[in-house]
């Protein structure tokens, strides 16, 4: 196991993150023994080889790209996003305050209690039926703030297929 960032703080138990950077971050409690830290990273070893290889694998299917490129897709993004949004409330009879074009890295698309929209234009790397579920995804916050099944049913109303396209976002 190569090395690992260790932070502590006020906490009661230990976790460890793998970052998008490949970054290993242990969280610990202040007064844990380094012995019982490096215990803990060795029993998940496993675990944070996988999830290396995960996030390797996911820089390479989607590199960050330079900026021409992200200027060209935050571009592509509102002028596309904007339209299938208008395009999906009107079948699904809600009205989001507002889309805003964002430069997310961890999320593609978030609803706010406001019912105002916020879309990552990294988004626009993924194939458009990807794009087309996030967008019915965030609609859906509108009427369910939260993943129950009643949500999910909404979803599954409007885009029957939502499991297919939404595993395009994890490939």
């Amino acid at each position: 196991m190569t090395g690992y960032e260790l932070v502590r703080s006020r906490r009661k138990t230990l976790s460890v993150q793998v970052t998008r950077e490949g970054r290993v971050i242990v969280r610990a409690p202040l007064r844990l023994a380094k012995r019982e830290i490096d215990r803990f990273v060795r029993e998940h070893a496993d675990w944070i080889a996988k999830a290396l290889a995960h996030q390797r694998s996911l820089a390479e299917a989607h590199p960050e790209p330079d900026e021409q490129q992200a200027r060209a897709l935050v571009e592509r993004a509102a002028r596309e996003i904007p339209p299938k949004v208008r395009h999906y409330a009107a079948l699904m009879g809600v009205q989001p305050t507002g889309v805003r074009i964002t430069s997310a890295r961890t999320r593609f698309g978030s609803c706010s209690g406001k019912d105002s929209l916020c879309f990552s234009w990294r988004l626009m790397q993924y194939p458009e039926d990807a794009v087309d579920y996030v967008v019915v995804h965030e609609l859906a916050h509108i009427v369910h703030k939260n993943h129950d099944p009643y949500f999910w049913a909404l979803v599954g109303q409007y885009m029957p297929d939502y499991k297919r396209r939404r595993a395009l976002l994890r490939e």
